[in-house]
């Protein structure tokens, strides 16, 4: 492919300014890269927020996104796990040369994976951040979750079987690949906080107890008194992080117990129960989640293509990257339940 030639993306203008469509070089794959055609985009509430309140990205005009699925049409020296014309998936990075609303990127290798022929690209651009995110809540050790062992180490499956957990917002990306971990973990019972909408949803993905999500931390623990012979609460996944889903985990967890919150911990502690609030971070790029990210990736194809992961449902937006901006707005206002935004970069007009 020649690197003189231009293709579309997104660009944000300037810090907190506006999207446009405009043109951009496309890059060359360097060491344990490839070049990927870019077919999928998933949008995620941070991608607003970088616009919203000018975080993560330095230097403007950005193209930002981080869910990608394509195919591989270059590879960079290094790469013997990947050749042209396979399909896959990667996480992106705040950088325009990795970042995802574009028709061409670069991913790193040790955070890409095939897609399974049972699923498109659609299906595993749902993928990236929220599972990232979700399995450094949980398994990341060095300071952005529980510490506990992954699923995909030898014995990792099932390893905290009889263990109770509770994971506010099940319905929201990272609550369902939590839910899922959690699941594959042998965590029992599984509970969550949603709308009872999606009750059904979730407890194909492993949630044991659904329970709507407007209930009052009273009621809540009103419930969990009535399991018979539950032990006691040592892990809450808060998939939301708003400072009322907070106090309701904080409430329900036992002394000495954790917290992983998504957004930063609002929660003081008192009373010496020795509680912890953790507040995680979902880049496989910061060195605390190298090895963790690339783990999981050498597992997640095997499982998706089992059905032992589900990617998340998803709505594709019109127009192509032009469509990821008034998908953004959508998010912002809180208008998407239960579904990932998805947009194709090919189809710019």
């Amino acid at each position: 492919m020649s690197h003189t030639e231009q293709q579309k993306a997104l660009f944000l203008q300037s810090k907190q300014g506006e999207f446009a469509v405009g043109l951009h070089s496309i890059p060359k794959p360097g060491n344990d890269e490839v070049l990927i055609q870019v077919y999928s985009v998933a949008l995620n509430p941070v991608d607003h927020k970088i616009q919203e309140y000018g975080v993560f990205v330095e230097n403007y005009p950005a193209v930002i996104g981080e869910d990608i699925a394509g195919m591989v049409v270059e590879v960079g020296e290094g790469v013997s796990n990947f050749v042209k014309g396979d399909k896959v998936f990667t996480h992106g990075d705040f950088a325009n040369d990795r970042a995802a609303f574009q028709q061409f990127t670069l991913g790193v290798v040790d955070f890409t994976a095939k897609i399974p022929d049972n699923l498109g690209y659609d299906d595993t651009a749902t993928i990236p951040l929220a599972f990232d995110t979700a399995s450094t809540g949980l398994y990341n050790s060095n300071k952005y979750g529980f510490g506990l062992t992954p699923p995909w180490v030898l014995h990792g499956i099932g390893k905290y079987s009889g263990t109770p957990i509770i994971i506010l917002g099940g319905a929201s990306a990272v609550g369902s690949y939590v839910i899922q971990l959690a699941s594959l973990s042998g965590f029992s019972p599984v509970i969550t906080t949603a709308s009872l909408a999606h009750e059904e949803h979730l407890k194909s993905l492993g949630a044991t107890h659904v329970l709507d999500r407007h209930l009052p931390a009273s009621a809540l623990q009103n419930f969990l008194r009535a399991l018979p012979s539950l032990p006691k609460i040592k892990f809450v996944y808060d998939a939301i992080s708003l400072p009322e889903t907070q106090q309701v985990g904080w409430s329900l967890l036992a002394p000495k117990g954790r917290m992983v919150t998504t957004l930063p911990e609002l929660v003081k502690e008192e009373e010496g129960k020795e509680r912890q609030a953790i507040r995680t971070f979902g880049s496989p790029y910061v060195d605390e989640n190298k090895e963790l990210c690339r783990g999981s990736r050498g597992m997640i194809s095997k499982w998706l293509e089992k059905g032992i992961i589900k990617p998340l449902k998803y709505e594709v937006l019109p127009n192509g990257l032009e469509g990821i901006i008034e998908g953004l707005e959508r998010l912002k206002k809180g208008q998407v339940s239960g579904k990932k935004l998805v947009a194709h970069p090919q189809d710019t007009r």
